[in-house]
């Protein structure tokens, strides 16, 4: 076979490649951050890790490891602080975009890190059976504090000492409100219950958003009430108020009904899922956390 022969074949077939190429590219996904929950760290998220890579090849996936086991009950600023730094500049090395999921306590800081940086480029946003809007039961508090109840468990968290750690900064007693607006310093301010210079900025993180992915179920057992984990919460008698009866929806304080009216909102209600198996789960990944990985 001639030179030129070899040299027309190379030509037709890379003609032909070009051709066909955009009907059988491999498809791309953007770079995922990942948080995990209080008191663990990053190994315990490594199963959403490995099958978001084993699903999605090619996919960049950063397993934070800050604020891993005790001292993952820093004050919850604190950490929006520092790991909101490393999504920044995660986001930096991929401009076209990143996906963000936070699990347990990790997606409550995943989301007031998009309130905190409205500047970053998160497309979509998965939070998995985090306290979104508080948290009002001690089941896994009693690892740290093994006499707390509920009850009484506002005259610790509702102080100075109780405000420096994570889990006081959302405690959400529904018997105590004057004392939650008073001492919380976290939670009332990333739901804009409490108007500050920084409001605006906190709703704009999260209606940039091209989409929420809200995770939750009746039988998580340690988020409480569960459908926290879908911004629903208890009233005064202890009765859970879902999202879109509350005030923080239909004020839309932080963007969440202008998100559900513009169809980027979505919740995800699994039953038979305990606290500590959402992130263990391969079912729950492949059914309920890759499809919003685009």
């Amino acid at each position: 076979m001639s030179r030129q022969h070899v040299n027309f074949s190379f030509l037709f077939l890379a003609l032909f490649a070009i051709a066909i190429l955009p009907n059988n590219v491999v498809e791309s996904y953007r770079a995922v951050a990942v948080i995990h929950g209080v008191l663990t760290g990053s190994d315990s998220m490594e199963l959403i890790t490995k099958r978001i890579q084993e699903m999605h090849p090619g996919t960049e996936v950063y397993n934070t490891v800050r604020y891993a086991g005790w001292s993952s009950l820093e004050p919850m600023w604190r950490q929006v602080e520092e790991i909101g730094q490393d999504i920044l500049a995660i986001g930096a090395a991929f401009p076209e975009g990143i996906n963000l999921l936070g699990y347990s306590q990790g997606g409550l800081l995943a989301r007031a890190i998009l309130q905190r940086f409205p500047e970053h480029n998160v497309k979509n946003f998965i939070s998995l059976s985090s306290p979104q809007a508080g948290q009002y039961g001690t089941k896994f508090l009693h690892l740290i504090f093994p006499d707390l109840v509920c009850e009484t468990a506002y005259e610790l968290f509702y102080s100075k000492v109780g405000q420096h750690t994570s889990v006081g900064n959302y405690w959400n007693d529904p018997h105590h409100q004057e004392l939650y607006y008073k001492y919380s310093r976290f939670l009332p301010f990333v739901n804009n219950e409490k108007i500050t210079t920084n409001t605006t900025t906190f709703k704009e993180g999260l209606k940039k958003l091209n989409k929420m992915v809200l995770i939750g179920g009746p039988d998580d057992g340690v988020i409480t009430p569960w459908q926290s984990s879908q911004f629903g919460f208890y009233d005064k008698n202890e009765t859970v108020v879902e999202l879109r009866d509350r005030d923080e929806y239909k004020n839309d304080l932080i963007g969440l009904k202008t998100l559900d009216k513009q169809k980027k909102l979505v919740m995800h209600t699994v039953s038979g899922i305990p606290h500590f198996m959402w992130h263990k789960n391969v079912s729950i990944v492949d059914q309920f956390i890759l499809p919003h990985l685009d």
